[in-house]
């Protein structure tokens, strides 16, 4: 069963990446670039909430019933020792009295639950490189501050980090840059990476001759940290 869903995943892919390039071009109500980005980033999502449920369902053997996917924004309040810091005390008091208006708003790609509690945060990306990884980290972090247990995770068709995140080694090291920016900040992210070989941007896999086929190991792989991810809460 577990074959057959990954097969599934596998053709999904081909038929929407063999595809989109033809319907970017006849889109008149959207830019070429924009339809491309919204369908790869689409297609991520796709395939990384079919990797939680095999993972959670078929490799952990828990019930769907406690599974399920939440579609919310995130509101991180402002910090109180901002605001008491502040040396424009007339600042301080606006802030004060309207306290409630001061927060950053953000929508994770996806946000697992397991029985009412909230577990896992995932961004989906068709590629990432290190100044969108900087944006993700931040925003992770910020999340962490709401919800300290829940694991955090990247998951990416293409990798522009650089190191070895595109090789899909069982043993990954990363990179020195994406390293770096980790060591500042207080969350761990784990990296799942989809199609081998780093991104070349004068290669996009929507051309048919740089297409780069999605491999029943690479899932297989991809379920398998999902699955080591999420252990912790099954019964």
């Amino acid at each position: 069963m577990t074959f057959q869903k990954i097969d599934g995943i596998i053709k999904h892919y081909d038929r929407v990446i063999k595809g989109v390039d033809k319907k970017a071009k006849l889109s008149k109500k959207r830019a070429y670039g924009g339809v491309l980005r919204a369908e790869k980033g689409r297609l991520v999502e796709e395939i990384t909430k079919k990797l939680i449920k095999i993972a959670w369902e078929d490799i952990l053997n828990q019930s769907s019933k406690n599974l399920q996917f939440i579609s919310q924004k995130f509101q991180i309040p402002i910090r109180n020792e901002y605001i008491e810091r502040l040396n424009d005390e007339e600042l301080k008091r606006y802030i004060l009295e309207n306290k409630k208006d001061y927060f950053y708003e953000y929508k994770p790609d996806i946000v697992v639950s397991i029985s009412d509690n909230i577990v896992m945060f995932v961004e989906c990306k068709s590629y990432t490189e290190n100044a969108m990884f900087k944006r993700i980290l931040v925003d992770f972090h910020l999340l962490k501050t709401l919800y300290p247990k829940a694991d955090f995770v990247l998951v990416q068709l293409e990798s522009q980090l650089g190191g070895d995140y595109s090789e899909l080694k069982e043993k990954v090291f990363g990179s020195p840059q994406t390293h770096t920016l980790l060591s500042y900040f207080d969350v761990d992210i784990e990296i799942i990476t989809l199609l081998k070989g780093e991104r070349q941007v004068d290669k996009p896999i929507h051309k048919r001759e740089y297409f780069k086929p999605l491999t029943r190991e690479s899932l297989e792989r991809a379920i398998k940290i999902i699955a080591r991810k999420l252990r912790k809460w099954a019964s």
